[in-house]
């Protein structure tokens, strides 16, 4: 068996799962010639025949079958050998971008494994998704919908999560359910494309209200203002998490259900490059859904959250 090459046994893995050789060439870029010799190489290498096959038809022979599921492992545990080599190297430049939150500790995550550039231009989460398609990324933290995924072709994998809180004036600090707030809702859909879609999901499964505004007031001072003006507790973005509460104003804990909102870790579809898989197993590694509260009974995520 040594002149086995990994290749082939690519090649037989594709031809047995297309069963025509004509489909499996096309699939692995290759001249039909070309396969078949390969195919021919493996079987004496290997000294069985893989394959019964006519002018007609192509079926795996009963040794193919067995050495099938065996072939499967062995590639998979050399593409693992290669994802493993690739976390050692640590040397591939990969570029990241991100909305408004990156983990603390991105940086120890990710040494040794890819030398991770994060991109200066913090945009929405729509646009980092589209950058990531059209490869001005190789990564973004944003938040997608399992239809963005589809359209951008891009995957995904759950980095983090915020619990959304009501923020009012006065003193009640307590629990407030999520029928009784408000939902700002800005008409500038080009920087707040996804939280109005957010927002008017959450409304319409929990019967919040929602409040149209054109002053960009979905965080900082004019959000602030908002809420002094309103009626009832008003749902605060993931872009306010962290920002500091005027003194006049509390923060009120939504309940019934709670609300979550999800950061995905995105790259493309047909992503190969061996340091940009290493930098979002690394990071991703060990983040649970349920570690983030998301498998609590009461817990909302909108239609089509890829983590639902």
């Amino acid at each position: 068996m040594t002149g086995v090459e990994l290749r082939q046994l690519r090649y037989f893995v594709a031809v047995a799962e297309e069963l025509n050789f004509g489909r499996a060439a096309d699939r692995l870029l290759i001249a039909g010639p070309s396969l078949s010799q390969q195919i021919k190489a493996l079987e004496r290498d290997l000294g069985v025949r893989l394959f019964d096959r006519d002018r007609r038809s192509v079926s795996l022979t009963p040794a193919g079958a067995a050495l099938l599921p065996h072939t499967r492992a062995l590639l998979e545990r050399a593409d693992d050998l290669q994802r493993r080599a690739g976390r050692l190297a640590g040397s591939e430049a990969v570029r990241l971008g991100y909305v408004n939150w990156l983990p603390a500790d991105l940086t120890s995550r990710t040494a040794g494994v890819a030398q991770v550039h994060v991109d200066a231009w913090v945009a929405p989460s729509h646009t980092q998704a589209a950058r990531v398609a059209d490869g001005s990324l190789d990564l973004a933290v944003c938040w997608v919908r399992d239809e963005d995924l589809k359209r951008y072709g891009l995957r995904a994998r759950l980095l983090g999560a915020d619990r959304l809180y009501a923020v009012s004036p006065g003193t009640d600090t307590g629990d407030v359910r999520a029928r009784d707030t408000a939902l700002l809702l800005d008409d500038d859909t080009n920087s707040w494309s996804s939280w109005n879609v957010y927002a008017e999901q959450l409304a319409q499964d929990t019967g919040a209200r929602v409040v149209p505004i054109s002053d960009g007031g979905i965080t900082g001072p004019a959000f602030f203002d908002h809420v002094r003006r309103s009626r009832r507790p008003v749902v605060n973005s993931p872009k306010g998490q962290t920002t500091s509460l005027p003194s006049d104003l509390v923060r009120r804990e939504i309940v019934g259900p709670t609300v979550h909102w999800t950061w995905s870790l995105v790259w493309r579809e047909g992503e190969t490059r061996t340091g940009v898989l290493a930098a979002v197993d690394a990071l991703c590694e060990g983040v649970g859904v349920g570690d983030l509260g998301l498998r609590a009974p009461d817990a909302w995520l909108p239609e089509g959250d890829p983590h639902l």
